[in-house]
């Protein structure tokens, strides 16, 4: 029956018991960490629910979070374990991870630095056109990395893998969204999954239940206002302290801010017509999006009328902190754009 139900492709019958013990927990714990550490969290809890999971890294292990409490290496003289140590060869773990995911019976997960997607991307390209169920630990994610220069540093990849068809693609903000995003992984059977996640650390966000079941759609008002906003803020990842912090600066002085956490465009676009209306009234134009990558990929929720804070070129090399200063990605630019459009 196991055998079976691995080859399937379906997930076991206590599933949707042990995640929601782990999501529980983990907004219990009210953590903040970095959200790669967060990953590796997520994984440990999810592991055990799923042992058709079978991980490894571009010999980053000890940088992305993949090993598990339950990892144990496969080896050439013992083919027993269910984590492989790829080498620097991202093009051939993703071919590999879609071999397996084709296959049937197992889950395959790996892990490098967002950057190095791009050593990846036809793989990751063909696993979503076959429909191959593999996930993408990718970390490092955003300017943030700070003094391993441009080189490291990446602008436009996520923008990359969301234009890419049949990717599911998360850049969650704290503890609670990147399990969720693990959830939504594992419960994707279509095609593959990139998690983006940040080296530094981020604040844990309070929400309420029904917050905590409307990350699963992708997008969703984190923090409302009385009536009818003024304005909305719309983040992803590490960014979306700051447009908390702003929407908190700007209720201050009497505006009516949403903001909106966005932790998966690409999921976000799945929803039905009248949800994506409650969360992006068509009525509010005045709208600010926040993300320390390319903003090109958000014009399509900012319409003519918005503003975007975030990169239009490479980054540079100092320490994350300096270099989210010298790129105006801050709460006072996020106030400044907001304000100037309402």
């Amino acid at each position: 029956a196991e055998f079976v139900r691995r080859m399937a492709g379906d997930l076991p019958a206590d599933w949707q018991a042990g995640v929601a013990a782990a999501l529980a927990a983990t907004d219990g714990a009210r953590e903040t960490l970095a959200t790669r550490i967060a990953s590796r969290n997520a994984l440990n809890a999810v592991a055990p629910l799923l042992p058709e999971m079978i991980g490894g890294s571009a010999d980053l292990t000890g940088s992305v979070g993949t090993w598990h409490k339950d990892s144990r290496l496969v080896t050439p003289g013992d083919w027993a374990g269910n984590y492989i140590s790829y080498g620097v060869r991202e093009f051939a773990m993703g071919a590999i991870m879609n071999g397996m995911a084709l296959h049937g019976g197992f889950l395959p997960y790996a892990g490098t630095f967002l950057i190095f997607s791009d050593y990846a991307k036809n793989a990751i390209r063909l696993s979503a056109l076959m429909g191959a169920r593999v996930v993408w630990v990718l970390t490092h994610d955003s300017i943030g990395v700070g003094e391993d220069g441009p080189t490291h540093q990446p602008v436009e990849q996520l923008a990359g893998l969301r234009l890419t068809p049949n990717v599911q693609v998360w850049r969650p903000c704290d503890t609670v969204e990147t399990l969720s995003a693990w959830k939504a992984a594992a419960e994707c059977a279509t095609g593959p999954t990139c998690i983006s996640l940040t080296r530094q650390d981020v604040p844990f966000v309070e929400r309420t239940a029904e917050q905590r079941a409307s990350i699963m759609r992708g997008g969703y008002v984190l923090r409302d206002c009385a009536g009818t906003p003024e304005a909305i803020i719309m983040a992803t990842g590490s960014e979306v302290q700051l447009a908390l912090a702003a929407a908190e600066a700007l209720a201050a002085k009497g505006r009516k801010v949403r903001v909106v956490s966005m932790p998966s465009s690409t999921q976000f676009d799945r929803q039905d017509a009248a949800y994506r209306e409650s969360v992006l009234p068509s009525a509010v134009r005045a709208r600010v999006a926040v993300e320390a990558a390319a903003v090109d990929g958000w014009w399509k929720y900012l319409g003519l009328d918005g503003k975007a804070v975030g990169m239009t070129g490479f980054g540079e090399s100092a320490p994350g902190k300096v270099l989210f200063e010298y790129f105006g990605i801050t709460t006072e630019k996020v106030i400044e754009a907001v304000e100037s459009l309402i």
